[in-house]
């Protein structure tokens, strides 16, 4: 009662907490929790006493009604919601562009998000919200995938695989799947990056491969699996039930690497190497070092008939860089380019008379490290892919007496296969640059022949099909002819999706020296994560 009572006080000290005195008049009160006896006698005995304290009372609820606001009292918050949407924004930005989680501790992004938000008080999840977020995000789209792969079920995958190593110094193999959809478009998605304990023998890529199948449920769906020519992996492959398809562009580029260093190029890129090594060390030192000892350094520069080697040198290589990018594509078919590609390449490195003595040296290497590795090669897949994309379908790039037997082959294929029906709806297509088209047109090869003995059914109806242009789209053809052929779609399908590998570069911006100790779960999440959110976009 505002300090108007106090409890009474036994003679040995101690305190009895049931009777109170009141203060003002001495009288003393039973008390049993309850004040409002209390409050009774301080308004009827005490009344001025009472009057003083509702006054003070009221004194203090008026001073602070008038008591001026703090300034930040007055600055717009973000709601609870709000904060929720800018942090599950703030984990996909994280995990789609690969930065690393620790940014949400950058001072600069705090400025940014403040300014962004209107909130100056705004703070930025910690990293283990972070990580939380991007753990159920990664949950959340794996689990559409799967239902893409099982439920909606396309009938055939081919997957690629590369193992490599992380800054860290950890073995990863990154597996990626492709598939035709019921619309013929073709779609790719990564499927893991996974650290391996063990060393990459044979039994334990095959093992590694089929962990992958059985964890996505595509194991009775692979068609073909795409790797590099180690021999490792080869051996893997022959250990599975699944057809093995060496990647082309390796094997360009490991042709390309062994013929420069045993050419007559050898020495001007050398020359080339350590000029460049020598400006590299302190580009103003050297410059500064080149203009004054320029006399002692004239050994070191190009010489006139060098710059026209590397003039031709250029001249040779760019339909290799050409044919590289085109077999490296993800979003188009380039399995039935891989022959026509290949047959450009050999055009191009006909001997003319015009050729000196080191171009001919280059050319000769060239072919024949190119045809002993493409003994690898699954030649078979690739001529049945050939056939079926109608813009390669007379096969100009394959001798005459070939021709008749890729065909034959797939008269034997269409016996067993099943009439499947595909949607009719009219995908659209894009234009390529003219460059490029132009530098398509060459994969198609002359030819003058024409081919004897037409095949019934659906397949001599397919023969007698006019091709279409190198810059249409072979599966926007199909997806408008599928109907018209039931069986040989299913085939078509089967033989189109085949692809390159494509995570190598993604997995190595994410696992870097700054990042060496990322744990291998994050290093899957983060990888398929970002792979997976760029393509719904």
């Amino acid at each position: 009662m505002n300090g108007k009572f106090t409890f009474h006080k036994r003679l040995d000290g101690t305190i009895d907490k049931g009777r109170v005195i009141c203060i003002l008049c001495k009288k003393e009160f039973a008390y049993h929790r309850s004040s409002s006896s209390l409050a009774y006698h301080i308004n009827a005995k005490h009344p001025v006493a009472s009057a003083a304290t509702a006054n003070v009372s009221n004194l203090a609820i008026y001073s602070k009604a008038l008591r001026q606001t703090k300034l930040e009292e007055n600055i717009p918050r973000m709601s609870k919601s709000a904060t929720d949407r800018l942090t599950n924004v703030l984990a996909k930005w994280i995990a789609m562009n690969c930065r690393p989680i620790n940014i949400v501790e950058d001072e600069g992004l705090t400025e940014v998000l403040q300014t962004a938000s209107n909130d100056p008080s705004y703070k930025p999840p910690c990293r283990t919200t972070v990580t939380t977020k991007i753990s159920k995000m990664y949950d959340g789209e794996k689990k559409n995938k799967l239902e893409i792969l099982v439920e909606d079920s396309p009938n055939f995958v081919a997957i690629t695989g590369d193992h490599w190593t992380s800054a860290g110094n950890h073995s990863y193999l990154g597996v990626t799947g492709y598939f035709i959809d019921g619309e013929w478009n073709l779609n790719s998605f990564a499927l893991t990056v996974m650290k391996t304990e063990t060393r990459h023998f044979a039994d334990k890529c095959a093992e590694q491969f089929l962990n992958v199948a059985n964890d996505w449920g595509i194991e009775n769906k692979i068609s073909t699996i795409d790797t590099d020519s180690a021999a490792n992996m080869l051996a893997a492959m022959r250990a599975l039930p699944y057809e093995h398809i060496a990647c082309n562009a390796h094997i360009l580029q490991r042709t390309i690497t062994v013929c420069l260093d045993g050419s007559g190029f050898a020495g001007v890129l050398a020359k080339c190497r350590k000029i460049v090594g020598h400006f590299k060390q302190s580009p103003a030192k050297a410059v500064q070092a080149t203009l004054d000892q320029q006399n002692n350094h004239r050994w070191v520069m190009l010489t006139e008939a060098e710059w026209g080697k590397l003039q031709r040198l250029e001249v040779l290589l760019e339909p290799c860089r050409y044919v590289t990018e085109l077999l490296g594509g993800e979003a188009y078919v380039s399995c039935s380019v891989v022959l026509p590609a290949f047959r450009h390449l050999d055009r191009v490195m006909d001997i003319t008379d015009d050729d000196p003595a080191y171009v001919v040296k280059f050319k000769n290497a060239f072919q024949r490290d190119l045809e002993a590795r493409q003994a690898v090669v699954n030649e078979t897949w690739f001529k049945v892919a050939t056939a079926l994309d109608p813009r390669f379908k007379d096969l100009k790039c394959l001798p005459r007496e070939k021709r008749e037997q890729v065909w034959t082959s797939l008269e034997n294929m269409l016996q067993a296969a099943e009439p499947r029906r595909a949607a009719t709806l009219q995908p659209s297509t894009e234009d390529d640059q003219p460059a490029q088209k132009k530098r398509r047109s060459a994969l198609l090869l002359g030819s003058d022949s024409e081919e004897d003995g037409m095949e019934s059914g659906e397949l001599q109806r397919y023969r007698a099909e006019p091709s279409i242009s190198i810059d249409d789209c072979p599966l926007q053809w199909w997806y408008a002819h599928s109907g018209a052929y039931e069986k040989l779609s299913v085939v078509a399908r089967k033989y189109q999706s085949l692809p390159c590998e494509r995570l190598f570069s993604l997995a190595g911006h994410i696992v870097q020296k700054k990042r060496a100790a990322l744990l291998p779960e994050n290093v899957t999440k983060l990888v398929c994560l970002s792979d997976w959110l760029k393509k719904k976009k």
